[in-house]
């Protein structure tokens, strides 16, 4: 940061300088990546648990840019469980799509790298870490063992190309092997009437800027599914679509994710959808995990005072209320974070710890996890219980409320 100078000004000298350095970071990082006959041993790993679909152990993936670092994820650990909806929930900017894209090796590179840090994917009979793997070996992984919905299918889909063949594209890359053009078109047809599309065989013909928003995202998840994957990426797959078709959607995917046994990884900013669909929620702050555990932890006990502020922000039905509540205060420059707490400044729960280094990961059950001073102590940990009305598991099904 330049000297006697406004927040966030580079001097030209600065931004050359800083450029350099990242250029030589960055070129290091694509040699590693650009290597030809990268033996397998190099990206064999093991599952930590065998019912993962996939396992993020410490990942930190950065872009470099002419400013500065900017840290998009930093240390993120989590599990995906082989079956399950695991939702990613937090406000713009807090790394939810990039930790997607890092397990896709999707991420604008040279600038983006993972630079440490495992994605561990479960293939079955071996898992690999994602994060070594070279480009080639990932191809035969994407669309097989793992696909994304992207957020904006009329920019996901190519405007110039029908849909059947943006979707027998799919098909004949990863799973079309011994199978013709007849046989590679009426698995799109299938997929295109799995996902609810009625008049499959004249959609087959169209080109995306004659389908409604919600038909193009049903061919996107129809594009994603086409090869019966093991992880399923939704990034927020109902934003652009109305309540109605959110609903069907959401639907969908549920009955898709049994139907093939897939695991979904849900990321949204919509705390209900995510009610709906997890079994396990993830909270992202500034590139940081704050909270993790199962649905009903974080929706009946949460925990970090960002949590709860989000909680508080949403409309509630039947209570009237004159404005909702919003947290206050901005997410820090992700360029200069700082050494403390991310969420301090913005925090209206603090204890005196909090002018200290960034909390560790506390426990506060076998599932539930917070990253927050406030439950250092016995005290902090009796005062959460009280003021959540908290039900031992032990106690659950017995009358009480959980």
């Amino acid at each position: 940061m330049a000297k006697n100078k406004p927040e966030g000004y580079l001097s030209g000298r600065e931004s050359r300088r800083i450029s350099k350095e990242n250029r030589k970071i960055t070129s290091e990082l694509e040699k590693k990546r650009k290597r030809k006959n990268v033996p397998e041993s190099e990206y064999l790993t093991k599952m930590h648990d065998p019912n993962n679909a996939v396992e993020f152990d410490n990942l930190h993936t950065y872009f470099f840019t002419d400013a500065g670092t900017v840290k998009s994820v930093d240390g993120v650990t989590f599990d995906v469980p082989i079956g399950k909806t695991v939702g990613v929930v937090g406000e713009s900017g807090c790394g939810k799509s990039v930790t997607s894209l890092s397990l896709m090796q999707l991420l604008q590179r040279p600038q983006g790298q993972v630079v440490e840090g495992e994605i561990r994917l479960n293939l079955g009979d071996k898992a690999v870490n994602v994060a070594k793997m070279p480009d080639k070996e990932l191809q035969h992984l994407r669309g097989n063992f793992m696909s994304m919905i992207f957020q904006e299918p009329m920019t996901s889909l190519n405007p110039v190309f029908r849909i059947g063949d943006q979707v027998d594209e799919v098909i004949s890359l990863h799973d079309g092997e011994g199978k013709s053009e007849a046989e590679v078109k009426a698995r799109t047809i299938e997929m295109l009437e799995l996902v609810g599309i009625a008049n499959s065989e004249g959609v087959y013909k169209m080109y995306p800027h004659e389908l409604s928003g919600g038909m193009r995202q049903r061919v996107m998840i129809a594009m994603a599914l086409a090869c019966n994957p093991r992880i399923i990426i939704a990034d927020e797959p109902t934003t652009a679509l109305d309540v109605t078709i959110q609903a069907q959607v959401l639907d969908l995917l549920r009955g898709l994710k049994d139907k093939i046994n897939s695991s979904i990884m849900f990321i949204t900013h919509d705390l209900g959808v995510i009610a709906e669909m997890a079994d396990y929620v993830v909270v992202m702050y500034a590139g940081r995990i704050v909270e993790k555990g199962t649905a009903e932890d974080i929706f009946y006990h949460p925990a970090h005072p960002y949590t709860i502020g989000l909680m508080a922000s949403k409309p509630v039905v039947g209570k009237q209320v004159d404005k909702l509540y919003s947290i206050p205060g901005k997410v820090p420059n992700p360029i200069n974070m700082p050494n403390y707490c991310y969420f301090k400044d913005r925090c209206e729960m603090c204890v005196k710890q909090c002018n200290g280094v960034y909390p560790c990961e506390i426990s506060l059950s076998k599932t539930h996890k917070v990253s927050c001073y406030r439950y250092a102590d016995e005290a902090g940990r009796r005062e959460w219980e009280k003021s959540t009305e908290f039900i031992p598991d032990s106690e659950k099904g017995k009358g009480g409320n959980a």
